[in-house]
């Protein structure tokens, strides 16, 4: 039978194309680019991005069939001007991706708090290994500017492995890739763009937490395990908070537009 957590690693990398695509909505979410404004050119893209002429071509085309930007013909591409109708729909599906990615961490908090506890006074030489592996990759992805999310489940995963318990492991598996949202590669993802400061934030907390189940430390383990996924429920609280008035602010300026 194949070994789960490799199956957790084979991924799709994405497209050159959806990163740069990725990128540019979350400036115009942001709010950096308004209306009429121009983006640059093709050649400042490249460079930007470091990708060629063909991957920004391709990005672009992606922009302006969700009419986000449009091209004029001699003077460039710009941002539509009914981008915040657009964005509106964008900000408000992102919305409802947070708000189950809240409920998702709920259930995590009630599960993976005592699951780490568990893993540090259970675990076997094997399973710390697993542990560890798992957020080594995490590293490795980082620092090649890969999606981590694939990692980042399998170390939770072997945390639940670690319990000697399987029905951790199968509640995990029953949420799957929802459990990870900052996954740009899923489609429960509520991610545009991974920040690297976000994940390397996500990575400290990792580390607290295998310090603890490596010290045999029960305690400590679910102090960390809590303060990891209360922090993460924190940040999305925060985004949905961001996004629902994004939303409303959007839907004021069509209806006065």
């Amino acid at each position: 039978m194949a070994d789960s957590t490799t199956d957790l690693r084979v991924e799709r990398k994405p497209k050159l194309s959806e990163t740069v695509v990725a990128a540019i909505r979350k400036q115009l979410l942001a709010g950096e680019m308004p209306p009429g404004h121009k983006l640059p050119t093709e050649g400042q893209l490249t460079e930007t991005f470091g990708v060629s002429r063909t991957v920004i071509r391709e990005a672009l085309a992606k922009l302006a069939a969700d009419g986000l930007v449009e091209a004029r013909q001699g003077a460039g591409v710009f941002v539509t001007e009914h981008i915040s109708t657009t964005l509106g729909v964008l900000a408000a599906d992102m919305g409802a991706k947070d708000s189950i990615a809240l409920n998702v961490l709920e259930v995590r908090l009630a599960i993976e708090i005592e699951s780490a506890g568990l893993a540090a006074i259970r675990r076997n030489a094997a399973q710390e290994a697993a542990i560890q592996e798992a957020f080594f990759e995490f590293e490795r992805l980082l620092l090649d500017s890969q999606p981590t999310g694939p990692a980042d489940l399998a170390f939770h995963r072997a945390i639940a492995s670690a319990t000697n318990n399987p029905f951790y492991v199968e509640m995990l598996d029953v949420l799957g890739r929802r459990a990870i949202p900052c996954d740009v590669t899923s489609p429960w993802s509520t991610e545009l763009v991974q920040s690297d400061d976000y994940q390397r934030g996500l990575q400290r907390e990792h580390l607290v937490i295998l310090n603890a189940i490596s010290a045999g430390d029960a305690n400590a383990a679910r102090e960390a395990m809590r303060a990891h996924l209360t922090a993460s429920q924190q940040r999305y609280r925060e985004r949905l908070q961001a996004r629902q008035a994004y939303y409303a602010k959007s839907v004021a300026a069509a209806s006065t537009g």
